[in-house]
């Protein structure tokens, strides 16, 4: 049987993003045009647009330690307690429900943290998206027309949002995996390159 949790993306799992980019053709759209889809890429975008700041947490959604997806909270502002909600899953990993897992796991993460109002944003044409957000617990509150360009075309954006008093949507989080040996190593160590 699969084991599917939640951990913090690692170096390592840079093969497994640039595979889930190269199979997955609507994830370039997802990625704003620059999916990292080459190994050095995803190298990068590990390092810059996954790692964990004072604003940004992101783990990966993985299938037995293998990256399938990713939930994220960023702009996370603690003096409102607010942050906003991005989720992503490759092709093969659809249909199970994971995505919505996850969001209700960064969701209770977030509220646990003190955190009192998550955002996220999707386009209209993304009703897959959208039934992750409903799912979750995040209400519909309106459409930002023409708040995404990807090349010369124009998309409305959906805004759902979840309070930490809102009910509990009764859905089963993803559990939150213990490091391995290897990430704490290198979480040391790079706590210590920043030290210098």
């Amino acid at each position: 049987m699969t084991t599917f949790e939640l951990r913090p993306w690692a170096h390592r799992d840079a093969e497994a993003l640039a595979r889930a980019v190269r199979t997955t053709p609507d994830l370039d759209r997802q990625f704003g045009g620059d999916a990292p889809a080459a190994l050095d890429e995803a190298q990068r975008w590990i390092a810059t647009q996954l790692a964990t700041t004072d604003t940004h947490r992101g783990w990966a959604i993985t299938a037995d330690d293998v990256p399938v997806g990713s939930i994220g909270l960023s702009h996370i502002e603690r003096r409102h307690g607010t942050a906003w909600a991005h989720y992503w899953l490759a092709l093969d990993a659809r249909g199970q429900g994971l995505a919505t897992r996850a969001l209700a796991s960064a969701a209770e993460w977030a509220f646990a943290q003190g955190l009192h109002r998550l955002e996220l944003g999707h386009r209209v044409d993304n009703p897959a998206s959208c039934r992750v957000a409903v799912r979750a617990g995040f209400g519909a509150e309106g459409v930002e027309r023409e708040k995404l360009r990807y090349g010369d075309a124009r998309f409305d954006v959906e805004l759902h949002a979840r309070l930490v008093g809102d009910a509990d949507p009764g859905v089963q989080p993803l559990e939150f995996a213990a490091p391995s040996w290897e990430d704490r190593v290198a979480a040391v160590w790079a706590d210590a390159a920043a030290l210098e």
